[in-house]
Order: C-alpha cells, then sequence, then structure tokens
C-alpha cells in the first residue's frame, strides 16, 4: 500500500514538473526606429487655407509625414506588432492564428481610447485599437470638424460632423490587416490612421523612436513594423516583418529598425 502510494506521489510529481516546464511564459520586447541617412529631414509647413485664425493660433502646423527627434533619430508615430510565426507547427499556435494572452491582459482594462482634434491636426495620428474596446472621437477645438473613418466592409465606415466641445464614440473594430485612413474634409491636411487587432500586442513609437511590448509571449513569433510614409520597414515585400526569439522573464531587444532616405534606396 505505502509502495503504490509513493508510485502514485512520483507519477503526479512528475506531471507537474512536465506542466511546469511547459508552461507558457512571458516576456518584454524592446526596440528603437531611427532615421536611416545622414541628415534629419525637416517638417515642412502645412497648406492650411481654411480657418488660419483658429488653426494656427498655436503657430505653424507642421507635415507628419516623418517626425524625427534629431538627437536620437528616432522616428515617431510607427506601428509595431506581433504576429504568429508562420514556420510554427499546427500545435505550436492557435488554430485562428492568435497569440498566446498573458493573463494580467486578457481583459481589456481601458475600455475606450481617445482621438481628439484640439487644433485641426489629429492626436494621436497613428495608434492601434484592440477588438472589444471604444473610439472616442472628440473636438476640443473651436470650429467644427468632420471625421471620415474609412474602414471597409469590415470596420466602421462612416462620415460625421463635429461641432466644437463635442464627441462621439465609435464602436464595432474587428481585426483588419490594413491600415484605416481617418481624414477631415473640411481641413483636408488633417489624417490619422488606425489598425485593429485581436491581442494586446501592438505600440506606438514615441518621440525617441523607441517601443517597448509588455508580457509577450516566449517562443519565435514575427514583429511587424509598420509607418504611414514608408508602409512596412521590415519584411516588406511580403508584411511579414522580422522573426524574432522572445525569452521569457526578461527583456528581447531586436536590432535597431532602420528607414532609410528615397534618394539612397
Amino acid at each position: 500500500m505505502k509502495n503504490s502510494l509513493a508510485m502514485l506521489l512520483t507519477v503526479v510529481g512528475l506531471t507537474v514538473l512536465v506542466g511546469s516546464a511547459h508552461a507558457q511564459q512571458f516576456g518584454t520586447i524592446e526596440g528603437q526606429v531611427i532615421w536611416g541617412g545622414d541628415k534629419v529631414p525637416a517638417r515642412m509647413p502645412l497648406n492650411v487655407d481654411k480657418d488660419q485664425a483658429n488653426c494656427l493660433r498655436n503657430g505653424k502646423l507642421l507635415d507628419e509625414s516623418y517626425v524625427v527627434d534629431p538627437k536620437t533619430k528616432g522616428i515617431r508615430s510607427v506601428m509595431v506588432w506581433l504576429a504568429p510565426a508562420s514556420d510554427q507547427k499546427p500545435e505550436e499556435v492557435d488554430p485562428k492564428g492568435t497569440l498566446p494572452i498573458a493573463p494580467a491582459l486578457k481583459v481589456i482594462k481601458d475600455k475606450k481610447i481617445d482621438l481628439d482634434q484640439p487644433c485641426c491636426m489629429f492626436i494621436p495620428n497613428v495608434q492601434g485599437i484592440r477588438v472589444g474596446q471604444t473610439l472616442i472621437v472628440k473636438n476640443s477645438d473651436k470650429v467644427p470638424h468632420n471625421t471620415n473613418i474609412t474602414g471597409g466592409v469590415t470596420n466602421p465606415s462612416i462620415n460625421f460632423i463635429l461641432p466644437p466641445g463635442t464627441s462621439k464614440d465609435v464602436e464595432g473594430w474587428k481585426a483588419s490587416t490594413t491600415a484605416i485612413p481617418i481624414s477631415c474634409n473640411i481641413h483636408p491636411w488633417m489624417k490619422s490612421y488606425i489598425r485593429v487587432f485581436d491581442h494586446p500586442y501592438f505600440v506606438v513609437t514615441g518621440e525617441d523612436g523607441k517601443f517597448e511590448i509588455k508580457d509577450a509571449p516566449a517562443g519565435t513569433y514575427r514583429l511587424v513594423v509598420w509607418h504611414p510614409e514608408a508602409g512596412y520597414l521590415v519584411g516588406n515585400k511580403d508584411k511579414h516583418g522580422m522573426s524574432i526569439k522572445i525569452t521569457g522573464g526578461k527583456p528581447t531587444k531586436v536590432p535597431d529598425v532602420k528607414v532609410m532616405p528615397a534618394s539612397s534606396k
């Protein structure tokens, strides 16, 4: 009886150890998107031909095609996200192609995200939204704006006027492989882009071009990098991205992603 009990405990112990060894781990991805040329591109003034007294009240509005930090050469407004590795074995990836999500990230904490237009510019000009979130479009400006969202057949395709000091909730977002453009037909220089994901592993670079994706699943995946002007920055032929191996429990540093001037391509 004692021998049988001992054997049973041993089997249970080994099962626990094996299960722990195969338990999904999570880590952090760190990187930076930088300008690859010698000279940082200058931001040119936009052609503001309507509501000038209001739109220019804080100074000239500058083009956002490339916003590059002169000190670090980091590029702002670059979208970075994680995707399943195409060469993964079927048993290593969810049948729907989704990613293992850390327990702390399964529940969406911020149900709403903002898109404002305080001075004839969309802020932010690039952002991601997760399925289940609501986009709150605001007009904190002193003049009316219209918001034209071109979401195709899958996502919201609406065009509405927002008087000063008002907002509108936009719901019904679904994961998409393409960027969704947003514009203002009243002020045609105003542009913004949204990408929709069914997971939390996406981020937009800050002023210094750096990005960090926390609690990413350990293992081999793809990191996709996209900029509204430059397009896909790695694996751009098939939008595949770069293969990365994420280490659980510590940061995984990826090589700098460089945007080269058109003249050097």
